[in-house]
């Protein structure tokens, strides 16, 4: 192998390594069963390397890197028209830092699941929305990822925790 395409190797591995996490997140937000998820890790990571050459210096990795397997993901969920399931983050070191609370920790659990039930229940693209939101990523950034308007992303942002709201408040 060449040096330059040893560099591009090491490179794209060393970025993979650094931002494992958002494979991991995307994955498991998307895939059911462990299966389906390694076939959409592998998937992620194949297009990643495709891409790896078209990406633009001038944004942040971990943004192309999101836009790549969220959009990996839908496809991947289209094709194989597999049931949407979000994991239990907060034992997967993802969304969710959680204080071991004992008094509130039966209702946190609750909600949680709760939570979950909703983000279920959402379209592809709010799922992916809400992902990102819950990872405290800027408009902007969402809006980047998603190849949508910041003005959209704020829009439909504040429509779902108004359905959030009233999904809440039925309990």
């Amino acid at each position: 192998m060449s040096p330059m395409k040893e560099n591009k190797k090491e490179e794209f591995l060393s970025t993979i390594d650094t931002h494992k996490k958002i494979i991991y997140k995307v994955v498991n937000s998307y895939c059911k069963n462990k299966e389906d998820r390694k076939d959409l890790e592998q998937e992620i990571i194949i297009q990643l390397w495709n891409s790896f050459d078209k990406y633009n210096a001038e944004y942040k990795y971990s943004t192309w890197m999101y836009r790549i397997a969220l959009n990996v993901a839908i496809s991947f969920y289209r094709k194989e028209k597999k049931w949407l399931v979000i994991n239990d983050f907060y034992n997967q070191d993802s969304i969710y830092t959680i204080e071991d609370q004992n008094d509130n920790k039966t209702e946190l659990d609750q909600n949680i699941k709760l939570l979950q039930e909703y983000i279920n229940k959402l379209n592809e693209l709010n799922k992916a929305l809400m992902l990102l939101y819950l990872e405290e990523k800027t408009y902007d950034e969402i809006a980047e990822i998603l190849g949508i308007s910041k003005t959209n992303v704020a829009t439909k942002i504040s429509r779902l925790k108004l359905k959030l709201k009233k999904e809440f408040k039925k309990i």
